[in-house]
Formats: C-alpha cells, structure tokens, sequence
C-alpha cells in the first residue's frame, strides 16, 4: 500500500458499482486497479463500458473470479454491491484476506449476520462501512449545528421521512430486489435502511425503545421463494417522547424527504438520499408564527434556507466521493474506526424489530 493511495478493486458489477467507479476516480488518496466478475470477459466488458464514459488511467484491469481479486497484493480495499444473500460470506472472506471492506446495504440478512460480519472486520484489523453516501456529506454537519443551537428546532419531538420510486413493470417482474433469495427485505432493505439510518443519526446512535412496522404491498416475482416488500411503514419509539415515522415504496413516485419537528420549529430536508444536481446542497428551517389580533388570525411564514457549497453525482465534492475519500483516509491511517460497524448493526437491529413487527399486524417489538 502506498502511504498516500488507497488501492481498490470492485468486486462485482452491479449498476451501482458505475456510480461508485466514478468517485473513486475523483479521489486524491484512491486508485481503481480492478474489477471482478464471475468471469472475465464480464468484467472487461463492464471496465470497456465505463471507461468510455469516465475513464481512469491505466484502465483497471479484469479479473475473473471474486477469489483471484481477495488474493490480489495490489489491492488494499474491495467494494462489495453483491446482492445481500450473497455479501456475508465476500465480506468475511474479503476480511479474512486482509482486505478492507465497503458493502453496499443492507450488510446481511439479519443482525446475526452482520454481526459475524463485524468480527471478521474485528479479527483480521480490517476497516468496515456500508455504503450511505449521505452520511458522507457536509450538509450533516449544517443540519446538525440547526439541532443543537436550541432555536431552530428546539426540544426534539418528531421525525419523519420518506423514500420510494416507482418501479416499472420490469423491475417489479425480475429485479434482485424482489427475488426472496436476494433481497428478503425488498423496499424496506433498499430505501427504508437510509429512512432508519437518518433517524438514528438525528437522534445520536440511540436506539429506540420499541417500533411497530407495517407490511402494506408486497409481490412474489417469478423464480422468488417467497413474497417481498413493495411498500412499508414504520413506527420507531425512543425514550423522552420522541418518536419517527417512516414510508419506503417502490409503487409511489420519487421522493426523498426529511421532516425533524420541535418545541421552537422544523427543519426540512426534500433530498435527503441522493442530492438534486447542482452546485449546492441545502435545507429548510421554519420557525413559523400564529398571530392573533381581535379578528384577525394572522399565520406568518418564517423560513430560512441554508446551503452548503457541495455538487450532487460524483463530483469530487460530492458526497459518495467523500465516502471513498474518508474511507481511503482511514486505511492510509493504518487504524480502524468501529464507529461505521456500528452503527450499520443498529441500523439491521431494528430492520430486524420492523419486520418481526409487521409479521405480527404491526405490533409493538421491544428493542
């Protein structure tokens, strides 16, 4: 490993692996050397495909098995968008490589696997993350400094936040996302996992003290064992009366919104997940006032927006380049930070409670 570049290989060619050969790209501290497939005339397809459209120099090359790349001396970290009934066992076997691991969402199956996950990390001192870009932007750091500084919100009280497209009939018929065997969980594994994680980051890591989740839709696709979500709602309950709500569908058009409510007023984030395009991100905070005088009732908008200078989709201050770009950092560091295992098996922790839930009407799950 050189001092000052994190090497990496992607290990599989799932759709969003283009997205993220992108940012590695605009990284200082990153360098693509390779991609993996279950053969190599798909992976140099897949590496023909995106050098035309963002090329990287040299062209990482192909490699045509998962095996061949774990056992790579040039490679220090691996990218892993394998389907989730498959990303346990590259991750562990990834770990046990020695290589660092960035997995897409959600981890594993259920907490028991993330967890076997966490101490493979653990066992061979190896850097472990999801993939929640969000997480990675500077905005965070604005919206927290709203939460904290008393006036904006004030006492926190409610969270709420949606997330949901609508799929085409193709994707609702083949996608990994509705195959039983791939993806268990369907919209709530892809979409509620960002709705789940932006709570527990507004609420510090505290976990909450019991949910309620709700099966609305599902659908069992052709070649899937069982049904999987379409639609879902949940209920999250923490201690000192706050609570969240959160929808996540693959029926309702694009939205991807966050609504924080307090004693003083609200803050409003309407791109929460994947940022519109542009030179900035930002959000709303809204400190509205009632007025009433004799007959007048007089409701005041009082809304202030703030920006921060970030660009949306790859660019090198955007927030899944900041993912690499904090990832390789802590490589290059030679240390690990359990903080992002951690919190990705809150996160499956109460997926989990959520479905055991709905499996049972909707009924209250103690965490």
């Amino acid at each position: 490993m050189s001092d000052q570049i994190c090497r990496w290989g992607i290990l599989g060619t799932a759709g969003i692996a283009r997205k993220n050969w992108h940012s590695i790209r605009n990284c200082e501290n990153a360098a693509l050397v390779a991609v993996a497939s279950r053969s190599a005339e798909r992976a140099q397809q897949y590496i023909d495909e995106c050098q035309s459209d963002v090329s990287h120099s040299p062209a990482p090359r192909a490699i045509g098995t998962y095996e061949e790349m774990l056992a790579a001396d040039d490679i220090d970290a691996v990218y892993i968008p394998l389907p989730t009934g498959m990303r346990a066992e590259w991750v562990i076997r990834a770990a046990e490589a020695g290589k660092h691991v960035v997995c897409e969402k959600p981890c594993g199956l259920d907490a028991a696997e993330v967890q076997k996950i966490l101490d493979a990390c653990s066992q061979n001192d190896v850097q472990f993350m999801d993939g929640v870009m969000f997480m990675h932007s500077h905005r965070l750091l604005a919206i927290r400094e709203a939460l904290n500084d008393g006036t904006s919100v004030g006492d926190l009280r409610r969270i709420a936040t949606g997330f949901s497209f609508c799929a085409p009939d193709e994707f609702l018929e083949g996608n990994i996302r509705v195959s039983s065997q791939l993806e268990p969980m369907g919209c709530l594994g892809d979409l509620g996992w960002y709705n789940v994680r932006f709570t527990l980051w507004v609420m510090n890591y505290t976990m909450p003290t019991s949910v309620s989740g709700r099966l609305l839709s599902s659908i069992q696709s052709d070649g899937s064992a069982a049904p999987t979500p379409t639609e879902f709602s949940g209920e999250l309950f923490f201690d000192g009366g706050v609570s969240a709500s959160f929808y996540c569908s693959f029926l309702t058009e694009h939205q991807q919104w966050a609504h924080v409510s307090g004693s003083k007023g609200h803050l409003h984030v309407n791109d929460f997940v994947l940022p519109f395009m542009g030179p900035e991100v930002a959000f709303d905070v809204s400190n509205h006032h009632f007025d009433i005088n004799e007959c007048h009732f007089n409701m005041e908008r009082h809304t202030s927006r703030v920006a921060v200078s970030e660009y949306a989709n790859n660019h090198p201050t955007a927030q899944e380049t900041n993912l690499f770009r904090t990832f390789s950092a802590q490589v290059l560091s030679g240390t690990t930070d359990a903080h992002w295992g951690d919190i990705a098996l809150k996160t499956q922790q109460v997926l989990d409670a959520l479905v055991t839930s709905s499996q049972d009407g909707g009924s209250i799950v103690d965490l």
